[in-house]
């Protein structure tokens, strides 16, 4: 169920929003080498979310090919009412993460890599809770995997072909 739909960047307006910056060795003759590998991401704060890797022997050039990364990757999320539709879970390699709808005023609780994706995405009222790896690579790819597992309510409305206060009254 890859429900991945391409969003052409030139039609939305982009916030970026740096998550991690690490600095890599490698070892050679000489000593050792440095450079650095930022994970960012975007958002339009409406719905639409990417993520990117860039590495590079400076900060702002890694950055910058994170961001360009990111734009290739963008998403599509259902956002109702500044919340999720329902409850989901998602999982990449060590990192796990569960997302559950919040009453309004509620505010992001989440933690570091998770509120950054879920911020971008317009995502205002949520309660989330990271489990197994922290490592912000895994744990951005899992906010996505379980942003992109969320199905809207007039979609399910349509696939069941029933009415959409039938799918709230069950």
């Amino acid at each position: 169920m890859n429900n991945k739909k391409h969003i052409r960047v030139s039609d939305v307006e982009l916030k970026e929003r740096v998550v991690a910056i690490e600095r890599v060795a490698k070892v050679v003759k000489g000593g050792r080498r440095f450079s650095f590998a930022a994970i960012v991401v975007v958002g339009n704060g409406d719905g639409i979310v990417g993520y990117g890797l860039g590495k590079a022997n400076e900060v702002t050039d890694a950055i910058t090919k994170g961001i360009n990364d990111a734009k290739k990757n963008l998403v599509q999320v259902p956002i109702l009412k500044h919340t999720i539709p329902h409850e989901s879970y998602g999982k990449f390699c060590g990192g796990k993460v569960f997302i559950k709808p919040a009453a309004p005023g509620t505010g992001v609780i989440a933690g570091g890599a998770m509120r950054a994706v879920l911020e971008s995405a317009g995502i205002k009222d949520v309660l989330a809770k990271s489990k197994g790896s922290s490592n912000p690579h895994n744990v951005v790819k899992a906010t996505i995997d379980a942003l992109l597992k969320l199905r809207a309510p007039h979609t399910i409305a349509q696939m069941r072909g029933v009415s959409l206060q039938k799918v709230f009254n069950g």
